[in-house]
């Protein structure tokens, strides 16, 4: 047998195995690099070097505070109709509700009676009649108002109703109003307001003691902080 053979069939034997050792010595690295990203106690964590920028929160006002200046005609039954003015103010508690607290006054003739009853029933010819009201409203159609083809401006058509004291002829007499209104938005801070409201309260200057109905229709402007 030639000395070669066994050398040949050894060599045989033996580069499978080598190339198998060196298919899998790979593999083996592979697997144990991707057991090192799957586990999380090897994960790198880096934390960027970013300084935090100083941010100044901008002071917005709310515009839930109202102030507003009013005049317009107030009806006393049985008196006619007269100028009135007065100022409001009030605060918003949500986008719906809101109360306003009113201030007003007029003046009260009673020359049509002294036509006809001497000294009529006035204690004077003319009187001042003041009133002042606590009021809830609500809003019970927000929507806006166009003006031209491109301008529209916010609104709100509101219900408001309230009690509170007048002052007339020397005599206070608790008052209810009931009533509505209209209010167009200008600006953030300024609105149009039309209202009208019927002024509830007793009367006993002709003998007789009645509810009185006392319309009033004002215009102004009100501005909102």
């Amino acid at each position: 047998m030639d000395r070669e053979t066994p050398m040949r069939e050894l060599r045989h034997l033996v580069m499978p195995l080598l190339a198998s050792a060196c298919l899998a010595a790979p593999l083996a690295a592979r697997a144990q690099n991707q057991q090192q990203v799957v586990e999380p106690g090897n994960e790198q964590v880096i934390v960027p070097q970013v300084d935090r920028r100083p941010v100044n929160v901008p002071k917005i006002p709310s515009n839930d505070f109202e102030f507003g200046l009013f005049g317009g005609t107030y009806s006393t039954q049985n008196f006619g109709a007269n100028a009135v003015s007065g100022l409001r103010v009030g605060y918003h508690i949500t986008e719906d509700y809101f109360v306003e607290a009113v201030y007003g006054q007029t003046k009260v003739t009673d020359e049509s009676f002294r036509q006809i009853l001497p000294g009529g029933v006035l204690s004077d010819d003319s009187q001042k009649l003041r009133y002042y009201n606590v009021s809830i409203g609500v809003n019970v159609l927000p929507g806006e108002i166009f003006w031209g083809r491109n301008t529209a401006k916010a609104s709100a058509v509101y219900l408001i109703g309230g009690v509170g004291s007048t002052k007339f002829n020397d005599q206070r007499k608790q008052t209810f109003n009931v009533g509505m209104g209209v209010r167009l938005f200008l600006k953030d801070w300024m609105a149009l307001q039309v209202d009208m409201r019927d002024h509830i309260f007793t009367l006993d200057l002709l003998g007789k003691r009645q509810n009185t109905q006392n319309l009033e229709l004002t215009g102004g402007v009100t501005f909102f902080f």
